[in-house]
């Protein structure tokens, strides 16, 4: 007689633990969005993408798509991706990252086909935008992997943008040098965490709450310093000079990317290095082993002989020290001025990247060029007359950041003892 193997409990729990609706209903509610705008609500025309610019080396033709057929096509694959997406959870399995990646590109270009009928979207300048208002959320989401992958919840990554931007004007302006005013943004960045590595390392206090309170203190004195000081000093205390943007031969002149990427500021370049090698650092150095050993047990890695509260200290200093050197290109590199709280929720975003990129220092700069994409997105829309309400497009980039942390992270686990404070016994 066959007895039929019977899961046991454990088995079926961890089954039902795996299984999770949130990136289907995510993906389900942005296909009905297709449905209503790309399809019940479609566009006749033609949309237009420009691919090169007259300074290309060569040139690639227009991209033109019939904007109706086009959004049909795409709110079908949006709908084949979703279907999939659905079996893939009740079958108890996670919908691959790249296939929500694939769902996202398809929805943007579905809706700047939507948006653009009629018009023509300049491509180098959509993505060469999106890279400059990525570069203070790259840097403050590197900065918030160190501090997290250590066990610090570095919520004053705001306050870091924003005191590296204050501290650059006004250095770069009294020494007329870009480099030194990128020194002192540092500085300041470290200045910051100092003190948030104090109150939550030393004296045990709530790192989030000491994070708020260290944004609205950077806040209010960059402000009122601003306001006293900067102003009636303009010349002398708020006229930074800015970097000039390097060309890099050759690949400047290649059609779509070369403009956005490679014609920028050494702030930029600095970046394409502190990504990877944050990454490779981190995960492939004795340095790295040690941190994240600290932010997952900091009991076991205190047992071998590591000093818990002096790694955590000095590694929050050197993520204050990132954030404060994207600081610095807000007013050396974009605006050439520093501005009253001109960071405008940057570093929230860059926290939010943070989570949303699964605390990996590449996956959480991908997700801060989203976010950039989206603040970016609102200019370019403006600029080709989309029928799309000033009031949405100013909240778009909020929007997305909700959506993706709240319903395409999935089920994501922090480092074990990020916000924990540890006592040593």
């Amino acid at each position: 007689m066959t007895v039929a193997a019977v899961p046991a409990p454990e088995a079926v729990l961890e089954r039902e633990a795996v299984r999770s609706w949130k990136v289907p209903i995510a993906l389900g509610i942005f296909t009905a969005v297709a449905l209503i705008l790309f399809v019940l609500l479609g566009r006749d025309g033609e949309s237009t993408f420009r691919l090169s610019t007259e300074t290309d080396a060569f040139r690639l033709p227009d991209l033109t798509i019939p904007t109706r057929p086009g959004g049909i096509l795409v709110t079908v694959l949006l709908a084949a991706i979703t279907a999939f997406s659905v079996l893939r959870a009740r079958s108890a399995q996670r919908t691959p990252l790249w296939l929500v990646a694939l769902f996202g590109v398809l929805f943007v270009l579905g809706f700047l086909t939507w948006a653009s009928a009629g018009a023509a979207v300049p491509m180098s300048g959509l993505l060469a935008g999106t890279l400059g208002l990525s570069v203070p959320l790259i840097f403050g989401a590197l900065g918030g992997v160190i501090g997290e992958r250590v066990g610090v919840v570095n919520v004053a990554i705001e306050g870091q943008l924003l005191a590296g931007a204050f501290a650059s004007a006004v250095v770069a302006s009294i020494t007329q040098q870009p480099l030194v005013g990128l020194l002192g943004a540092m500085v300041a960045g470290v200045l910051v965490s100092f003190v948030l590595a104090a109150f939550s390392i030393k004296y045990i206090v709530d790192q989030v709450i000491v994070g708020v309170v260290l944004n609205v203190l950077v806040t209010g004195l960059t402000s009122f310093f601003f306001s006293i000081v900067l102003t009636p000093n303009a010349a002398l205390l708020n006229s930074p000079p800015k970097f000039e943007r390097i060309r890099i031969p050759f690949l400047a002149d290649i059609p779509v990317l070369g403009p956005a990427l490679f014609r920028q500021t050494i702030i930029v370049y600095v970046m394409y290095l502190a990504v990877p090698l944050v990454w490779y650092c981190l995960f492939k150095t004795r340095w790295g082993l040690r941190l994240r050993a600290v932010g997952e047990h900091p009991q076991a890695a205190d047992t071998v002989g590591i000093n818990v509260a002096r790694t955590r200290f000095w590694n929050v200093s050197l993520a204050g020290a990132i954030a404060g050197f994207g600081g610095a290109y807000l007013t050396l590199g974009a605006v050439g001025a520093f501005n009253k709280e001109m960071t405008a929720g940057a570093g929230f975003i860059a926290l939010a990247a943070v989570i949303f990129g699964r605390w990996d220092p590449i996956r959480a700069t991908l997700a801060a060029l989203l976010f950039g994409f989206a603040q970016n997105l609102q200019n370019v829309l403006s600029i080709i007359g989309a029928p799309v309400p000033s009031e949405f497009m100013l909240m778009l980039p909020y929007v997305v950041t909700i959506v993706a942390v709240a319903g395409l992270v999935g089920q994501v686990r922090a480092p074990a003892a990020s916000g924990k404070p540890y006592i040593k016994s």
